[in-house]
């Protein structure tokens, strides 16, 4: 299961906190399908790839409590927690950045506290797309805000590479997608 999370919702359409759902976008396009089914307040679709069934999840709960929809549909389809991967907006990396972690806490990201809460666990997989902080702008108001032109270059260009990613884990593995982007985040840092 691929989840990416974000709220529904025009309003919230190209928000920061909205990345996962735009990986899950760029998925579906990779993967040419669409989310055509609804259960447990998820829209989602199941696509084979490499002989396996992959899930892509987009909750509909709002953030705060996409575990909601995340459990209930990993216990309907009986999906392990070893292959759930989220999704999701860091205010702590740098704005376009990405990095794939194998397990980890919430780091105060309510989407991801409410998984945790719903699973009874926090070992996951996680890909983070980093939006920065602003310190001049409440954590809550920002995330929920638009990207400037500068960030918005940034995180188109972060959303192709999360998929392509995930795409990486599904042909070879969490650990090969994670020497290969994570070392990527640190080549491209240290070459500026």
């Amino acid at each position: 299961m691929i989840v990416g999370l974000g709220n529904p919702g025009g309003k919230y359409k190209s928000s920061r906190h909205n990345i996962g759902f735009l990986v899950i976008d760029e998925l579906t396009r990779l993967f040419v399908t669409k989310l055509d089914k609804r259960k447990h307040q998820g829209e989602y679709t199941i696509v084979s790839y490499n002989k396996d069934k992959v899930l892509l999840l987009k909750p509909q709960t709002f953030m705060n409590l996409s575990g909601e929809s995340v459990a209930p549909l990993m216990k309907y389809y009986d999906i392990a927690i070893e292959d759930l991967v989220v999704i999701y907006d860091d205010l702590d990396l740098p704005c376009g950045k990405l990095r794939l972690r194998p397990s980890g806490g919430s780091a105060g990201h309510n989407g991801l506290k409410s998984i945790i809460k719903h699973l009874g666990s926090s070992e996951f997989k996680r890909v983070r797309v980093g939006i920065e902080k602003d310190p001049l702008v409440l954590a809550a108001d920002y995330v929920l805000g638009k990207p400037n032109l500068q960030q918005k270059k940034l995180i188109k260009k972060a959303i192709i590479e999360a998929a392509l990613a995930i795409r990486e884990y599904l042909d070879s593995g969490f650990d090969q997608a994670m020497n290969s982007y994570n070392k990527n985040e640190k080549s491209s840092t240290a070459s500026k």
